[in-house]
């Protein structure tokens, strides 16, 4: 029987993809007998209800005049530097590029300048933005390039992501995986509620889950619910918290949607807002991979979105759901209106959708990817 592992986890605790996945990463390692350390600024919200067997440090910098940001990213390289001394690490797997691929870097090289035990080798997951939006950022190019360079090993959460990445890179691109983002499907599923996961006939009831990010246009999803709901009962629920949720609450109002439109902020209980709904609706210009997609499809929902990044690999146009081009305005209201006309049509897609998730984006195979990766890695110094 193979040993544990020891692995080293570097997150942002939030409730987007990176830190979901990189959590629920940890917890399933954590049950298969791995020693498994998560580093972040902040408790991810999903070791927040029960961290398992992970060992969390929450890494802050103190206050210092000259550390605008505190210093945060510092303190999490001295956290990894005290693990590697009393226990070491076998893997460090950062999850976004910045700052957290370049803390593992430089964590693994001072150790490897002093310390006593071997130095962990780094994996770097891809999420979209680190890539897609920092990379592009010229003040910051040349600093991600050297982290990625530098890393043992990269992965990109979907093929559209790793594309775009080397074509970003260029001719001297490194190799990069794609390990897809999972979903638990023995917690989101259609019975999350406690019911049958029969919905009770009547109105669309439409949910939307994100960070209210500019790139997520949610205020452009309530203007297109708007306009496809005119003059029905049907809902829309609103799920997170972010920079333009005020922005979304005053349109919702202004355009009449008071009754029908309900914003309940960042939940720990998604599965149970989900499961109860027909449809997940998205009309984001740049989705990674489109991990909330795919939860809202191991529900048993049908999923209306645009046809961008890796949505077209979670979504499957015609079977589990339907995507439209990001700029169509028109095409979306016309789907939505199909679906407030018969919210059979996206529960039946729900039900492809489900089956989908739950054998090509099962968690514990993903879990798997990743071990195997580890493993590898573990075993050559020279791979």
């Amino acid at each position: 029987m193979s040993r544990p592992l020891r692995v080293g986890v570097l997150c942002h605790p939030t409730v987007g993809g990176s830190g979901v996945v990189a959590s629920e990463c940890a917890l399933s390692l954590a049950a298969r007998g791995h020693r498994v350390h998560v580093f972040s600024p902040g408790v991810p919200p999903r070791l927040a209800r029960d961290a398992g067997g992970v060992v969390l440090h929450r890494v802050r910098g103190f206050d210092y005049p000259l550390f605008d940001a505190g210093g945060d990213d510092y303190a999490a390289a001295s956290a990894v530097l005290r693990v590697l001394a009393d226990d070491g690490l076998d893997v460090l797997h950062a999850h976004y590029a910045l700052p957290h691929a370049l803390t593992a870097v430089v964590a693994r090289d001072a150790w490897k300048n002093g310390g006593e035990r071997a130095a962990p080798r780094v994996v770097v997951t891809l999420h979209g933005t680190d890539v897609t939006l920092v990379a592009a950022e010229p003040s910051y190019a040349p600093l991600v390039r050297h982290a990625l360079r530098a890393a043992d090993a990269l992965t990109a959460v979907s093929d559209d992501l790793a594309r775009r990445t080397r074509a970003w890179w260029g001719t001297s691109a490194p190799a990069i995986d794609t390990i897809p983002n999972f979903v638990d499907s023995a917690v989101f599923r259609p019975d999350a509620t406690g019911d049958a996961g029969d919905r009770a006939p009547g109105p669309l009831r439409a949910v939307h889950a994100s960070n209210f990010r500019e790139l997520k246009r949610v205020p452009r999803l309530v203007e297109l619910f708007a306009r496809a709901s005119r003059g029905t009962h049907a809902e829309l629920l609103l799920v997170g918290d972010g920079p333009e949720r005020a922005r979304c609450e005053a349109l919702a109002r202004e355009l009449g949607l008071a009754d029908r439109a309900r914003f309940v902020g960042e939940r720990d209980d998604l599965p149970a807002l989900l499961a109860p709904r027909d449809a997940f609706l998205l009309t984001s210009a740049e989705e990674s991979f489109g991990l909330s997609a795919l939860e809202a499809a191991a529900c048993g929902l049908g999923v209306l979105a645009t046809r961008v990044g890796g949505l077209p690999e979670v979504v499957r146009h015609g079977e589990t759901g339907l995507l439209v081009d990001p700029d169509d305005a028109d095409a979306f209201v016309t789907a939505l209106r199909g679906w407030i006309a018969d919210p059979a049509v996206p529960r039946e897609l729900g039900r492809a959708g489900r089956a989908r998730a739950r054998t090509v984006y099962d968690r514990d195979a993903g879990v798997r990817r990743y071990e195997d990766l580890y493993r590898r890695l573990a075993a050559d110094p020279d791979s």
